[in-house]
């Protein structure tokens, strides 16, 4: 890649434009994450009419539609995937649970828009690949460290630029407060949320293969631990994955759920990308120290050194693009194999902690 020794690029707002007015209808079930909120304000947003809200506890029902009160209750999961005008569910069910919903909204005939994790098992994603194949049909994912963080979408327009040369290591720290009072009783069950690495690291190998254009990795190490929470033996509240892209491209990621209550936000995530001319760090959602909310890039070159505040600069075409893929039958958004690998990786690196620490017998 060509490199450029200036530092003097400016945020580029994405371009995209909403879908048509009522021509894209979705549907939202599973309302057990809060990532539910942010998956359908942004299709909103594209465009989409929320038409219906479906989930086991009338709260949850309830409290969605104070957010989006155009989303009709319906009675069960079975009456939206019957509506024939509804397109696509976002779904942010239990972890264990959004791979068997995928598939019979797929069934149904309909894309399907899962929160990460999309799955805890291998066999889940297996079985999801067939399905896709057999359908046509989208499985998309919310990926939500990269595909909803400003910054993250100006880091992809300066190695676009070739701001930092080549790519040759991603970093990424991924800090969550734990609350552990207002967690529900499956939180700490193995089999329903899949362990710490498939979670919430599969933000951080979806970002690793954005960022460097590896289209697989190979798994060199990976640790999962329960450091601090002994009440919860199946607990993993610290996770670690060190893997190597098939473009040659290094990562390493660490996340844990130790964000102190001093912190003003619910974890100081971070990615650092580091090229063959220069590097740049994402502040993602809080800077230390500073008054910012996040959303700040520091980048640095040859040709020097350079803060960006991008709140309210970039913006999120993710959304916009999945809208005009479910209507044109494109993959604009995020490629489905991209999706699945960065799936597949993290159940690879969870299953070799597991077995790590089988091995070792530690907790």
């Amino acid at each position: 890649m060509k490199s450029t020794y200036h530092t003097e690029f400016e945020p580029i707002y994405h371009k995209e434009k909403p879908v048509e007015p009522n021509t894209l209808f979705i549907a939202a079930c599973g309302l057990e994450h809060g990532h539910i909120y942010n998956m359908c304000k942004g299709m909103k947003q594209a465009g989409a009419v929320i038409r219906w809200v479906w989930d086991n506890d009338p709260d949850k029902i309830a409290a969605f539609q104070q957010q989006f009160p155009e989303a009709k209750a319906a009675s069960s999961l079975n009456e939206i995937l019957h509506d024939q005008a509804i397109q696509m569910v976002a779904c942010a069910a239990i972890p264990s649970e959004r791979g068997d919903i995928g598939l019979c909204v797929l069934e149904a005939g309909k894309h399907f828009f899962s929160a990460k994790t999309p799955f805890t098992t291998l066999e889940q994603l297996q079985a999801a690949r067939e399905k896709v194949n057999d359908t046509g049909l989208t499985w998309a994912v919310f990926y939500s460290e990269r595909l909803q963080v400003e910054c993250s979408g100006f880091a992809e327009q300066l190695l676009e630029q070739g701001a930092i040369g080549d790519v040759i290591q991603v970093l990424g720290l991924g800090p969550h407060r734990l609350h552990i009072s207002n967690r529900p009783a499956w939180f700490f069950k193995k089999a329903y949320y899949g362990g710490i690495i498939s979670d919430i690291g599969s933000h951080q190998i979806e970002q690793f293969l954005w960022f460097t254009h590896a289209n697989d990795a190979t798994i060199q190490s990976s640790n999962a631990r329960n450091f601090a929470h002994p009440e919860h033996p199946e607990f993993e509240d610290y996770g670690d994955v060190h893997l190597i892209g098939d473009n040659g491209a290094m990562h390493y990621f660490r996340v844990d759920w130790f964000t102190p209550d001093g912190l003003r936000n619910w974890g100081d995530g971070r990615t650092t990308i580091l090229g063959t001319d220069g590097y740049i760090e994402l502040r993602k959602y809080v800077d230390i120290a500073n008054n910012s909310d996040g959303e700040r890039l520091y980048l640095v070159n040859h040709g020097g050194e350079r803060m960006y505040d991008v709140k309210g600069k970039i913006g999120y075409p993710y959304f916009y693009r999945l809208a005009h893929d479910i209507l044109d039958n494109t993959s604009t958004a995020m490629p489905q194999e991209h999706a699945f690998k960065a799936a597949e990786l993290c159940l690879l690196a969870q299953q070799h902690a597991d077995t790590q620490k089988k091995e070792g017998g530690i907790r």
